[in-house]
This record gives structure tokens, C-alpha cells and sequence, in this order.
């Protein structure tokens, strides 16, 4: 009598392929992942480097020596830095002899032309307010091209000895928007600071790496090495720069103005923010810094901890104003009267109750308040 056969059971042949398969595509894909960080690490190294603006023709201090150089009017010119590099500047000056100088350096791709207002405020209040073109912004050599940290800083340390020479005697002042004002805090903390009676910054640059988080961090170093020349407008941010809105279509329109910046030029200016920030705690000049609540560019935070950060013994000299309808750029706002007027206070007395404050449309600040 035959018995029926116990069933045997099996794994089924397909089931052992799948697992294969599966064993086979993620060694594929770790495969293909190493590739590709092999090949972007390739381009990375391949010459894929900041482009810098070119130097002048000649080394700093072999050639001819720096010079402001005028044409037919008092209130414009070239200025040769110590390279030989020649920048576009112009001044607004009163009528009579000027009671102090104020040398101002404009913003990330704007140019000297952004005084324009304050410079003629100022020069009626009797103060002389020089601008120049930064190189690689404006009407500058290498438009678009960052020329470093440190070519910018020797820019304005020739500037400033420039004007000391041709206005003896006469307190001169460095006054810096934005990025402006980064320039000004690095060379006034750097080794051979310029000797000047005080500095102004208004909403200074002091956004740092520490700031930006970890993501725009990361996402800024690959795009500096693998697509530094790539441009951005930044016009998906939708940043508003001040309520001066018939200003703004000018500024859009204007062709010295740069509309399209470059990513290693980004770079350049993220580097030039962190030193700035950084230094805080060895800035001991006299400083007035001045700032908007509306300001959509420059963080409160990265202000405050800037502000906090400046040098316990150096706070007698220091002051902060704050003014709730200012906006990023407080010297061209609508209400940037009262901007003109704080400054020509501060000026003519550093340690006087500033307008704004004594009328409440700003506020002072001290570190405590912080």
C-alpha cells in the first residue's frame, strides 16, 4: 500500500533572486555615489576657483604713489590706489571751508552714487563727504569680479590718508553702509588701523557664517568650488531695501548698479561679513551705529551680537540708535532726514542727546539693553 508523501516545503528560487537583486542595485548605487563624489570632488580641484579681480599694474607701493586726481570740477575725479589702480570717486562740499570729512563706502554692487543724498544733507550741515567706486563695483575696474578682504581695506586705508593730506587739521570720519560698513570695521580692527576721529555704521554687514545656518553654509561652500562664476539675482528673495520706492525703481534701472552677482563673489562677501562680526570685541574706535527695525537684509540678531560683543572699556565711546521706520538703507529712506541730522549732531558734539532721540523717533541703545 503506497503512503502519501509528506509535502516539502521550499523556498522559492525567485525569492533568493529578489534578495540578489536587491544586494546588486544598492551596490550599484553606493557604487554610482562614490562616483559621483569622485567627480565632483574632480571638478572641485580642477581650477574651479574663485575668480579675484585683478590687481593694479603694479605691486602696492612700487609704483607711482596713491593720488586723488581731479578733472575740471572740485567735486570729481579718479583716486589711484597704491597699486595703480584707478577708482572713480566724487565729493558734495559746502559752500565755505568744511568743519569736519566724512569718507563713505557704499554697499554690495552699488557704488558711490548711493551718498548722492546724504552726502548734499551733510555738505549743507558744513561737513565735506567724499565716495569712492570700490574696485569691481560701479564704474570700478573688473565690475563683478570680488577683489578680496584685504585690497579693500588697503583701498580705504589710501583714501583715508589722502583726504587727511588734503583737508589738515580736520576731524575726518570713515561712514560705511552695509557692506560698506564690514570694510570699515576691518580696517579700523586690523593690524595699522587708519588714525580718524570716529566711525559711522550704518546697518553694517555683521552677518557671519555662525548666522547663516547649516544648510545656506554648505550649499555656499559646493557652489563657491564647483560653480563660482554662476550669477544669481537674488531677486527670488523678495527683499525690500527701503520704503523709498521711486528710489528703488531708479536704483533697478541704473546700468552702474550690478543686478547679477557672482557666487564666489557671495563668498567674498560672506568672508568679509564674518571677519566683520568677529572683530567686534577689538573695535575701540568712537562709533555710532545706526539701524532700522525694517531692515529685511541684516539680521537684529547678528546686530545685537555684534553690538554686544564691542569692548567693555571702549563704551563710553560707543553709541547705537535704533529707528523704528528705518529700513536697510536708512541714509536713503523717507526718513532719512532725521539720519542726516544725528549724524551732523554726533559730529559736531559725540557725546551730545542726539535729535531722534530727544524728539522719540529712535531709540538708543546701550549694551545692557541688549
Amino acid at each position: 500500500m503506497l503512503r502519501p508523501r509528506k509535502p516539502t516545503w521550499r523556498i522559492s528560487s525567485c525569492s533568493s533572486r529578489g534578495a540578489r537583486m536587491r544586494a546588486l542595485k544598492a551596490d550599484h548605487a553606493r557604487a554610482f555615489r562614490f562616483f559621483l563624489m569622485t567627480l565632483l570632488l574632480a571638478l572641485a580641484l580642477a581650477g574651479c576657483t574663485t575668480q579675484f579681480a585683478p590687481p593694479g599694474p603694479y605691486n602696492a607701493g612700487e609704483g607711482p604713489p596713491p593720488e586723488l586726481l581731479t578733472t575740471a570740477t572740485p567735486s570729481e575725479g579718479t583716486f589711484r590706489a597704491d597699486d595703480g589702480l584707478l577708482l572713480p570717486w566724487r565729493a558734495w562740499l559746502p559752500v565755505g571751508e568744511p568743519q569736519a570729512v566724512v569718507l563713505a563706502l557704499h554697499g554690495m554692487n552699488d557704488y558711490a552714487e548711493a551718498f548722492a543724498l546724504p552726502g548734499t544733507a551733510l555738505a549743507a550741515a558744513g561737513i565735506a563727504v567724499y565716495a569712492y567706486d570700490q574696485r569691481g563695483f560701479g564704474a570700478a575696474p573688473h565690475r563683478g569680479l570680488w577683489p578680496g578682504t584685504g585690497r579693500l581695506v588697503a583701498d580705504l586705508r589710501n583714501a583715508t590718508a589722502l583726504l587727511a593730506a588734503r583737508h589738515p587739521g580736520l576731524p575726518l570720519y570713515l561712514l560705511g553702509e552695509s557692506m560698506g560698513g564690514a570694510v570699515v570695521i576691518a580696517a579700523t580692527t586690523r593690524p595699522g588701523a587708519p588714525q580718524v576721529a570716529g566711525i559711522i555704521l550704518s546697518a553694517p554687514a555683521v552677518w557671519g557664517y555662525d548666522e547663516m545656518g547649516l544648510v545656506p553654509r554648505v550649499s555656499l561652500w559646493v557652489a563657491r568650488r564647483l560653480v563660482p562664476g554662476m550669477t544669481a539675482t537674488g531677486s527670488d528673495l523678495k527683499i525690500q531695501a527701503t520704503d523709498n520706492l521711486p528710489l528703488l525703481q531708479a536704483f533697478s534701472t541704473d546700468p552702474l548698479v550690478i543686478k547679477k552677482t557672482r557666487i564666489d563673489a557671495v563668498g567674498g562677501l560672506v568672508d568679509l561679513m564674518d571677519e566683520a562680526l568677529l572683530a567686534a570685541p577689538k573695535l575701540t574706535a568712537r562709533t555710532l551705529l545706526l539701524y532700522g527695525d525694517k531692515d529685511q537684509v541684516i539680521p537684529a540678531d547678528s546686530l545685537d551680537r555684534f553690538w554686544t560683543n564691542l569692548p567693555a572699556e571702549a563704551s563710553g565711546r560707543q553709541r547705537r540708535l535704533d529707528y523704528p521706520d528705518g529700513w536697510h538703507w536708512l541714509l536713503r529712506d523717507l526718513q532719512a532726514a532725521r539720519v542726516y541730522a544725528d549724524i551732523a549732531a554726533w559730529i559736531a558734539d559725540p557725546d551730545q542727546p542726539l535729535p531722534s532721540v530727544t524728539d522719540n523717533s529712535a531709540r538708543e541703545r546701550g549694551k545692557e539693553a541688549s
